[in-house]
């Protein structure tokens, strides 16, 4: 079966950054929603469109193709009262949006005396990327995947 809307895609996978440094080793297949639901960067799931079980693929995607460029307007330095005693670098946490929408996520990336670095940016943003992969798996989708937009299952989201 070829990878078209409303397919469900299993990839076995790997990326890399443009030097060849390992990112993510695909450990768990990646499962998503083919046909614009955002399960997947949209030039990614472009070139995989029409591929079949067993066909390999491996593209570059540029920031702007994945998670976007650096934006230094994201990192802030706050006061360290502002944050519980147990902070320590790595940490996340989501800063609350306006009208009780979900918020940004930050990183806490130094703590010093009395304050605290945060960046709001992803910790790919501004890299380029080689996502290698093979189809492991197509499946039409059922009608409920397709109408909620995502799949369902031990791999999916299964919140209904």
């Amino acid at each position: 079966m070829q990878i078209a809307k409303n397919t469900v895609v299993t990839l076995s996978y790997r990326v890399t950054d443009s030097d060849g440094n390992l990112i993510d080793d695909g450990g768990m297949p990646l499962i998503y929603l083919h046909g614009g639901y955002d399960g997947i960067f949209p030039l990614l799931e472009e070139a995989l469109h029409g591929k079949d079980v067993g066909d390999e693929l491996e593209i570059k995607l540029q920031p702007e193709d994945a998670f976007g460029d650096y934006d230094a307007d994201l990192v802030a330095v706050e006061a360290r009262g502002l944050f519980p005693d147990n902070i320590e670098v790595g940490m996340q946490f989501e800063r609350a949006g306006e009208d009780g929408d979900d918020g940004e996520l930050f990183t806490i990336t130094d703590i010093a005396d009395d304050k605290v670095v945060v960046d709001g940016n992803h910790p790919l943003a501004g890299m380029a990327l080689i996502f290698s992969c093979t189809v492991a798996d197509v499946r039409p989708a059922t009608g409920e995947e397709v109408s909620h937009g995502h799949i369902h299952g031990p791999e999916g989201h299964q919140h209904h």
